[in-house]
């Protein structure tokens, strides 16, 4: 099993506002839910209920709808990403040359499986599609930074970059 983020929903009065100007631009206008939820997974980093029901009264969406959308689409997430989003290209090229023993260092060092992240809110973990970087394969991003050309071995040095 693995040790799943347990944060709770904390959101500030500067992120619902900014949530509410959101969905004031977008009230009135038909057919605007992912325009809507795209934004406001920006602003909070992603979509628990909380933010779902604050969607769904503000542009009068019924929440199981939002629920379906968000649930459904894969670029939306309703649990929280850490303050370090590590990411394995599982793309053909990078799977080809390794991403797989990859993406098992890494979780086995952080304890994390894909789609979570560590207790503490540190790292988050997820396997993307191809990034367009194969010369570089296998490649991680850890937020904005790119690692390629990667054997096992160099995943503690990578992740110990990022341990305050």
């Amino acid at each position: 099993m693995s040790a799943t983020c347990s944060i709770p929903f904390n959101g500030t009065p500067e992120q619902e506002k900014k949530l509410n100007t959101v969905i004031e631009k977008y009230k009135d206008v038909s057919g605007s839910l992912i325009s809507v939820l795209h934004e406001a997974q920006e602003i909070y980093g992603y979509l628990p209920i909380e933010v779902q029901k604050m969607v769904s009264e503000g542009i009068n969406v019924p929440l199981a709808e939002i629920y379906g959308v968000v649930s459904f689409y894969s670029q939306f997430t309703i649990k929280p990403k850490g303050k370090y989003k590590v990411a394995v290209c599982l793309g053909t090229a990078c799977y080809v040359k390794g991403a797989g023993e990859i993406i098992d260092r890494i979780k086995t060092r952080l304890g994390i499986e894909e789609g979570d992240c560590s207790a503490d809110g540190k790292f988050s973990l997820d396997a993307t599609r191809c990034i367009g970087a194969c010369g570089l394969a296998p490649v991680v991003t850890v937020n904005d930074d790119v690692y390629g050309r990667l054997v096992p071995d160099d995943i503690d040095g990578i992740l110990d970059k990022y341990t305050d």
